[in-house]
C-alpha cells in the first residue's frame, strides 16, 4: 500500500461504512445522493484516505453540506465526543516552546499529515445545528492569527445547550481535547 493510498479491500469497506452512516443521518445532508459522492470517491484516492484517516481516529467522518459554487461536497468529524486525537498542542511553534512534558504532537501538522483542515469557529457552530457534539470533551478549532501571535488558541464545546468558545495558551493540552477535521471534496 502507497502512502495516502488504500487498497481495493479498505476502500471498498470505507465506502460501506460511509455508506450506512450517511443513510442513518440524513439530517446532516437532506437532499444529496450518495451515489454522486461515492462516484467522486472513487477517482480521488487520496480523498478515500484521508477519510479513512478520519475513520481510524474515531472522528466518525460524514457530509454535512455540498457547496455549490464549487461543486465540492464538504465532510465534518461527526463523532459525539472529541474523535481520538487529542492530548496535543495547537500547533508546532506551541509544541516546540514546551520544556516538559512535551505532548506526542500538535493539531495544526496532524490535520495537515491526515489531508484535512481544522474546523473553523463557524463551522463548529454549523456542526451544533446537526445534532450535539463534544457534551464532555473539547475541540481545538482554527485560531485568528491576531489570538494566535499572542499565544493563545480556541476550543469550543457544548454545555447548557450553547455552543462555547474559549481561550487558552496554544502550548496547553488535555486528555478530553482533540480537534475534528473537514474534507471537502
Amino acid at each position: 500500500m502507497s502512502k495516502k493510498k488504500l487498497t481495493v479491500e479498505q476502500s471498498a469497506e470505507l465506502l460501506k461504512v460511509l455508506k450506512s452512516r450517511f443513510e442513518k443521518n440524513m439530517n446532516r445532508h437532506q437532499g444529496l445522493d450518495w451515489e454522486k459522492i461515492q462516484s467522486k470517491l472513487e477517482v480521488v484516492p487520496e480523498k478515500l484516505w484521508s477519510l479513512n484517516e478520519m475513520e481510524d481516529t474515531e472522528g466518525e467522518p460524514d457530509v454535512v453540506s455540498y457547496d455549490k459554487r464549487t461543486d465540492e461536497y464538504i465532510f465534518f468529524d461527526c463523532s459525539p465526543e472529541s474523535p481520538k486525537r487529542r492530548s496535543l498542542c495547537y500547533d508546532y511553534q506551541a509544541w516546540e516552546s514546551r520544556k516538559a512534558n512535551k505532548p506526542e504532537s500538535n493539531v495544526i501538522d496532524k490535520a495537515s499529515e491526515m489531508g484535512i483542515e481544522l474546523l473553523t469557529e463557524e463551522q463548529y457552530r454549523q456542526l451544533q445545528e446537526l445534532g450535539k457534539f463534544d457534551l464532555k470533551t473539547s475541540s481545538w478549532v482554527k485560531t485568528p492569527a491576531h489570538i494566535r501571535e499572542l499565544g493563545g488558541a480556541i476550543f469550543c464545546d457544548l454545555r447548557y445547550n450553547t455552543v462555547f468558545m474559549y481561550h487558552n495558551g496554544a502550548d496547553s493540552y488535555y486528555a478530553a481535547r482533540g480537534f475534528r477535521g473537514m474534507l471537502k471534496l
